[in-house]
């Protein structure tokens, strides 16, 4: 039996959902958009606002909105948001929870699990703090694949080859490069590298500080400490990226950003694609900078790449094509959607996950990004130091892995060991990131040289669980370091749950699943119907148009009311109705 999961792409800029319904993927509308900006608002009624909504109140009250969160995915800062503070998890939430309810009225049918995307490059802390956004949205998250990994997976849907790609993946906030091998049935990723802070956010940036130093030298004004100023000339910088993208030139125009001794301050500024590309060039040589490195992982050259496949929307300047063009002397491929493959692709793995039959199922080999180990007593650069790096997972080694290393005590009796686990390349371990430690204690009476084992396991969604066993006497100590950050507590958990049940207005006798699945899957799909229905007025006669108004008056009555069980009547009046038009 075959249930729903959903495949959720969790973008820094924009954010998808996706589904495999008969066979076909479809990334789910919202208001007539696949595409949901990344932005969370609190209206001035305290309403909350996600997607379109909030990007539009972003250049009037940016105080009350915000915007690339994914970038903060994995810290410990709160986010203000309406006076209010916000983890990046809640914010992140709230997109999820908002990209749920879209998949629930088109499926109609309530949706609990997903497999939501992350950039290669995300940390053991940013996957994590990615599951607990999932949770706090009342979703499972059932598997996390990284985004370049995903997007070659639908590529292979349409094909079947014996190829190896370059996925170049560069979206609003981070950047991720990829060399992935087809061989019939199965999709591998031979290496990866990449950059969690590198993105089309930053291209934006480049025009905003080209603006407000044209302003500066223009009025002598500089509007940085104005907010709303701010907001309205990030908002004309992304617009003036995107439009150079097809044109050579652009006017960058926005009336009253500020008033100076009661004169208005205007903005007038004609920015050509030359320049703006001086700009960004920098970030464009750090990706192919990276994409060697993953070459270099991968023991490939750059003559053993078949094609190469843009990801994100910010692949969309020209300059990168042209200079990856210039580099593999490869035209990349530009029929697949930047924007969408990556949530269809997450929709391909999470059919294949709930048991659907996938025409071309495929088997989804990913690696790590990066290289785990501990430290230990060694000799370094020729002397005896304390803190010496021991990899033991190493980077682009395919997941799911276990690998197990022996250390050995110091002193006779020595009663415990402390075990320190780092990510990173440095051969000083204080060199590379603590991202967990814990103390075995109670050895036992022991001559020098007692064997202890290390174990690392590093599952499908790259989280990685640590084991210190004592060979002699099998004592063991082990955690999951899932974060290099305090984890959510249970309770804490539990209440940023509430608390964003409480922003969505939701009453939980009708919304909450697990306590009354039936009647939430009759609302979902009467307002579904309803949608659909209203979409196909203007196309029904005007007999059929009055019966529908009717029935769909009488639906919205009904829920209004909460009488759920007087429901079911013109839901079956309703789905004949639209049976009859569309047949």
């Amino acid at each position: 039996m075959s249930e729903v999961i959903v495949g959720i792409d969790l973008g820094t800029t924009n954010s998808e959902i996706a589904v495999l319904k008969d066979n076909k993927v479809t990334v789910i509308e919202d208001e007539r958009r696949k595409i949901l900006p990344s932005f969370v608002g609190m209206s001035e009624k305290d309403e909350i606002l996600v997607g379109e909504p909030a990007k539009n109140q972003y250049v009037l009250y940016p105080e009350r909105t915000v915007k690339s969160i994914k970038r903060k995915m994995g810290e410990e800062a709160k986010v203000k948001m309406a006076e209010q503070s916000y983890t990046p998890q809640e914010i992140s939430a709230m997109i999820l929870k908002h990209l749920k309810g879209i998949a629930e009225a088109y499926l109609g049918e309530p949706v609990q699990k997903a497999v939501i995307t992350v950039p290669a490059y995300f940390s053991d802390a940013q996957r994590q703090a990615t599951r607990e956004a999932g949770e706090i949205a009342g979703l499972e998250v059932v598997r996390m694949i990284n985004e370049p990994t995903a997007a070659a997976l639908s590529y292979e849907a349409e094909q079947k080859a014996h190829k190896r790609i370059l996925v170049y993946d560069l979206g609003g906030g981070t950047f991720d490069v990829s060399i992935v091998g087809i061989e019939d049935d199965v999709v591998e990723v031979l290496a990866s590298h990449g950059n969690n802070q590198l993105g089309g956010d930053d291209f934006d940036q480049k025009i905003v500080d080209h603006i407000v130093k044209h302003l500066q030298e223009k009025s002598e004004i500089d509007l940085q400490q104005s907010r709303k100023a701010m907001a309205r000339i990030n908002r004309v910088a992304e617009i003036a990226k995107q439009k150079l993208s097809d044109e050579p030139y652009v006017m960058i125009e926005e009336e009253y950003l500020e008033e100076q001794e009661g004169t208005p301050i205007h903005l007038s500024l004609e920015l050509d694609r030359h320049d703006y590309e001086e700009m960004i060039m920098d970030y464009i040589d750090e990706t192919l900078e990276a994409v060697h490195i993953a070459f270099k992982g991968a023991n490939l050259v750059t003559a053993d790449i078949d094609e190469i496949l843009l990801v994100g929307g910010s692949t969309r300047t020209p300059l990168v094509s042209r200079r990856l063009k210039e580099e593999f002397h490869l035209q990349p491929r530009t029929e697949v959607d930047p924007d969408l493959c990556v949530a269809a692709g997450a929709a391909i793995q999470a059919a294949m996950i709930g048991g659907h039959d996938v025409s071309k199922s495929t088997v989804l080999v990913d690696v790590t990004p990066y290289t785990y180990g501990t430290s230990a007593v060694g000799e370094l650069n020729g002397e005896f130091y304390p803190y010496m790096y021991v990899p033991i997972i190493h980077k682009n080694s395919s997941l799911p892995l276990t690998k197990t290393e022996v250390f050995y005590t110091m002193v006779d009796n020595q009663e415990k060991v402390e075990v320190r686990i780092f990510q990173g390349e440095e051969q000083d371990a204080l060199n590379n990131i603590q991202i967990g430690e814990f103390l075995v204690e109670g050895l036992s009476e022991a001559t020098q040289g007692n064997p202890i084992l290390i174990k690392l396991e590093l599952d499908l969604d790259g989280i990685l669980h640590v084991s210190a066993i004592e060979k002699i006497t099998n004592l063991q100590k082990s955690i999951t370091i899932d974060n290099a950050i305090s984890r959510f507590e249970k309770g804490e958990m539990e209440t940023a749950k509430e608390r964003i049940k409480e922003i969505f207005g939701e009453d939980r006798k009708i919304i909450d699943i697990d306590q009354n699945t039936e009647t939430h899957h009759a609302v979902v799909q009467a307002r579904a119907l309803v949608e659909k229905a209203e979409r196909m007025l203007d196309n029904a006669s005007s007999e059929d148009r009055e019966d529908m108004v009717n029935v769909i008056e009488l639906i919205n009555d009904t829920i209004a009311k909460e009488d759920f069980t007087a429901l079911k009547e013109p839901i079956e009046q309703l789905s004949d109705i639209l049976y009859y038009l569309e047949s």
